[in-house]
């Protein structure tokens, strides 16, 4: 079976997958149509474009002049390892393969390096530093989209959502701080057809968790003490800021929950869509949001241009991933009183929520614990999840075995029959989630 995460699958023709593209691409910019053999992490880019109202006819705004450039890239974290990045990747850029990209978490591009020939190409189509490629600006693209999803990225061609870049094809990985979690940008490379390979998907794969541990070695220390947000395992999160415990309603724990994730900032548009997506919700909507919070929180609200968190801001989630990012299972498991925000049908809190989830649960299952797995069924999120319960009953004495294999035997059959009567069934741990009602808003 082909990688989805891979461009071109093995043994296609370049020419032929690219004509395709070039149709289904058409087809999605003139009605909204997915056609084959549009894969679903470009797919769903797409929709994300479109939402954003993206034109595929969009050029690049450079954002950062030299003069402004300049002193920012001096500041970066990521410019402590670009000597790494260029020791990788640069033997082949020098030779005009491809180039070298690197941009910060909000898609702008701080270095781009490569063969003369290579870079004046690039410049035609504003791939530049101080430009701006984060998906709601140039649409689906790796450093972009990268960032937006916080996983590695290959585009190939005509996967790319502005026609000026169908020429290119892209490889890009997020690099992460070490000891936070907190997204500092992504690692790209860019160049023709040849880096539709699998190779180049996990070479830069590789680069960026090289840079992540070259980051751990120069800088070790503990990170910054600032506010703090409990959000996993409740509705309503609680901030405690300047000495005070504040509950916050439904709808600003969403809010500072994405601002927690995303600490270099959301514009007024990207917050817009990961709260509502689909919903026709004017800006102004949003902006009330932000005034109320602001008069609920005085000096610790929220900043804006972009909107960001007023000081560093330590959540409990992203405390949970740096554990299990460690291989601290047991620990991550201690802090772990629940889902993310469990009522909110957000659609960026879902997926971050499933992603925390899922990381939390594959590492469970991985470590093989009988009393981490015995934990982790025993509660609401994973009573239901036959895979937990198969690993547990692997993980415990023969004579402790019989309990746990009678409990993956019901869920088969439980899940066999709703199989029956539903498309698709629900994820494991996530019974009911479906249905919920829609939860009220402050």
């Amino acid at each position: 079976m082909d990688d989805p995460s891979v461009a071109l699958p093995g043994g296609a023709d370049p020419a032929e997958r690219t004509r395709a593209l070039r149709r289904a691409h058409a087809a999605f910019t003139r009605d909204g149509r997915v056609e084959a053999p549009v894969r679903a992490v470009i797919a769903k880019s797409w929709r994300r474009c479109a939402r954003a109202r993206v034109s595929p006819e969009c050029t690049p705004r450079v954002e950062l002049a030299e003069a402004q450039l300049r002193p920012y890239r001096e500041e970066h974290p990521l410019s402590r390892v670009m000597p790494l990045f260029r020791e990788l990747v640069g033997e082949s850029t020098a030779h005009g393969a491809h180039l070298l990209a690197v941009c910060d978490a909000r898609g702008s591009l701080l270095w781009v390096e490569g063969e003369p020939d290579t870079l004046r190409r690039a410049e035609g189509v504003g791939f530049v530093p101080g430009a701006r490629w984060a998906e709601t600006a140039m649409g689906t693209n790796a450093p972009g989209t990268a960032v937006a999803v916080g996983e590695p990225v290959q585009v190939f061609g005509a996967e790319h959502f502005s026609r000026r870049v169908h020429p290119w094809t892209c490889a890009a990985a997020p690099v992460r701080d070490p000891r936070t979690g907190r997204l500092l940008g992504a690692v790209d490379i860019t160049g023709g057809d040849g880096l539709a390979h699998p190779h180049s998907l996990a070479f830069v794969r590789a680069v960026a968790r090289a840079a992540e541990a070259q980051l751990a070695l120069l800088d070790p220390g503990p990170p910054a003490v600032g506010d703090t947000l409990t959000a996993l395992g409740q509705d309503e999160a609680l901030l405690v800021t300047g000495g005070r415990t504040v509950r916050l309603g439904r709808r600003h724990s969403e809010i500072m929950v994405l601002l927690a994730h995303h600490p270099e900032g959301l514009s007024g548009e990207e917050l817009a869509i990961a709260l509502y997506e689909d919903e026709s919700v004017s800006p102004v909507t949003l902006r009330a949001e932000i005034s109320r919070l602001r008069a609920r929180l005085g000096s610790s609200a929220p900043l804006s241009r972009p909107y960001r968190t007023a000081g560093p801001l330590d959540a409990d989630f992203t405390a949970l991933t740096r554990h299990l990012a460690a291989g601290a299972v047991s620990a991550a498991l201690r802090h772990y009183p629940g889902p993310l925000l469990p009522a909110s049908t957000e659609p960026a809190v879902v997926r971050l929520r499933r992603r925390i989830e899922d990381q939390a649960r594959a590492a469970v299952i991985a470590r093989a614990d009988a009393g981490l797995l015995t934990d982790w069924v025993c509660n609401p999120w994973g009573a239901d999840d036959p895979e937990a319960w198969r690993a547990l009953a692997a993980a415990l004495p023969p004579e402790g075995r019989p309990a746990a294999l009678a409990r993956v035997h019901a869920l088969d059959r439980e899940l066999g029959a709703r199989g029956a009567d539903v498309r698709e069934p629900p994820r494991p741990g996530r019974r009911g989630r479906a249905t919920s009602a829609q939860p009220a808003r402050s």
